[in-house]
């Protein structure tokens, strides 16, 4: 142990809409625990930093294993897993026992650091972001996956629908309908897939409309904050131009009098 003592402070940004503050909690400083467990700690023992009893704080979780998405929330300002994100790590890089929990802002509040993610789904349900498990596609005897493709394709699968790419986005706020860079990653990845491809033109009109492809500004926030390491720029910029191909297919299939 270091000289910083044998506890640390987790200063949470909690409440409910309208009604947000800061409270603060003492804890034990205790090898490899984890934001999570630090929670659970305060559920067992909803005391604060001043000895006052308060409510035990309010999340989400899920698998513990860095693959539901479920745990994100701001930590130090920054969108990541929580339960992933060891004490020891944090108190180590910033020298300091004050570790800051925070809600996303871009999705609404539910209360404490539990927010609704309900727009993601929807976005994804918008682009159909699965295959068709039923049909008469006939993708012939040739293997329908190359090992290189099937590689890259297991990168974008990985996506947790967490949210962090859309709350690090400048572009996804109050006044922008943008979907995000998550939901159209999934574009691409669907697409790629053998049977994905006979429904193609239906996953890129979506991103065509308002809120889509049109909408992302390129600041490549996303890319930086993605827990997975998706590469959701590359992803943007394919989609990007499959998706002016489709516009122009489009347009040249319109009738005269429609266009």
């Amino acid at each position: 142990m270091d000289n910083l003592g044998n506890t640390y402070t987790l200063r949470i940004y909690r409440g409910i809409p309208g009604n947000q503050y800061f409270e603060e909690f003492e804890l034990e400083r205790k090898h490899d625990a984890n934001v999570i467990s630090a929670l659970m700690d305060i559920q067992k023992n909803p005391v604060n930093k001043k000895g006052q009893p308060t409510t035990p704080v309010v999340w989400e979780q899920g698998c513990l294993e860095e693959v539901c998405g479920s745990c994100s929330i701001l930590i130090n300002g920054r969108p990541r897993q929580s339960c992933t994100a060891l004490i020891e790590d944090y108190i180590k890089k910033t020298k300091s026992t004050v570790i800051t929990l925070a809600p996303f802002t871009k999705f609404p509040l539910i209360r404490d650091l539990h927010v609704d993610r309900t727009s993601m789904f929807e976005s994804l349900k918008k682009v159909r972001a699965w295959v068709e498990s039923d049909g008469t596609y006939d993708i012939g005897d040739a293997p329908k996956i190359s090992p290189e493709v099937q590689e890259a394709l297991y990168v974008l699968s990985t996506c947790m629908t967490c949210g962090c790419c859309s709350e690090s986005c400048p572009q996804t706020n109050k006044n922008s309908k943008f979907m995000g860079p998550a939901p159209i990653s999934q574009v691409r990845l669907f697409n790629s897939n053998p049977l994905g491809k006979f429904t193609k033109s239906e996953r890129l009109r979506p991103v065509l409309e308002e809120g889509g492809i049109a909408d992302c500004g390129n600041a490549q926030n996303c890319v930086k904050v993605c827990p997975k390491g998706i590469p959701l720029t590359e992803s943007l910029s394919i989609i990007g131009r499959e998706a002016s191909k489709q516009a122009l297919k489009d347009f040249f299939s319109l009738p005269d009098a429609e266009k």
